[in-house]
């Protein structure tokens, strides 16, 4: 797993480091209507009673006007619960973003926004000591949050967020006081969320539709 995540940064690095060296002469940084841009995030999640985790992922952005840009995401996140179950997450989804200031209010580096969306929710627990002993279930989230570009160049930026993710679906529980472990999972749906924030590297590929500033 260290090595892994090793290698993920190592990528975040190379990625910031060629955004850095290259500029295609945009003249407004925040005016990107059109553009497709592909980034790397890590992301750290709290689960409430299972405790927290960080996790690894992708996206893809298409912004649509000035003001309004879509981000497109995978998101894998693993946590241990008592050392004892394997708690696994995939996120794939969308959000809406909102650019609600004007470019004169910030420095042209910093991009405020607000988000909402909607992601399809899948998690499995898994005994560590029986790979065999495991649930697992699919569900519907939305969310909602804040977060903030820092445009280092008018090509590659940083991003920070914060958002808030609600479950449409059945919650997985493991008994771990008890052997073997008892998995289990709720019935009835219930609203259930989670705490997500996260760190990505972004970087403007290609303009799919209109002319270059």
């Amino acid at each position: 797993m260290l090595k892994k995540r090793a290698i993920f940064f190592y990528l975040l690095l190379c990625l910031a480091q060629t955004g850095i060296a290259q500029t295609n002469g945009i003249k407004n940084e925040f005016n990107k209507a059109g553009w497709l841009s592909f980034g790397a995030r890590s992301t750290l999640s709290t689960f409430g009673d299972e405790g927290s985790g960080i996790g690894t992922g992708g996206q893809f952005r298409i912004q649509m006007s000035k003001s309004i840009n879509s981000d497109w995401y995978f998101d894998y996140i693993s946590i241990n619960v008592g050392n004892k179950v394997r708690s696994e997450y995939y996120h794939i989804g969308w959000s809406v973003l909102y650019y609600p200031f004007k470019n004169q209010q910030f420095p042209k580096i910093i991009q405020p926004y607000v988000l909402a969306g909607h992601c399809f929710d899948y998690n499995k627990m898994t005994a560590m000591d029986n790979s065999d002993n495991f649930k697992e279930r699919w569900g519907l989230a939305v969310q909602g949050g804040l977060g903030v570009h820092f445009n280092i160049t008018d090509r590659f930026d940083i991003t920070l967020m914060s958002q808030y993710m609600i479950h449409f679906t059945e919650s997985l529980h493991a008994n771990t006081s008890i052997y073997p472990i008892v998995i289990s999972s709720e019935k009835e749906n219930a609203l259930q969320g989670h705490l997500l924030s996260t760190i990505s590297l972004n970087y403007l590929l290609i303009k799919i539709w209109g002319r270059k500033n």
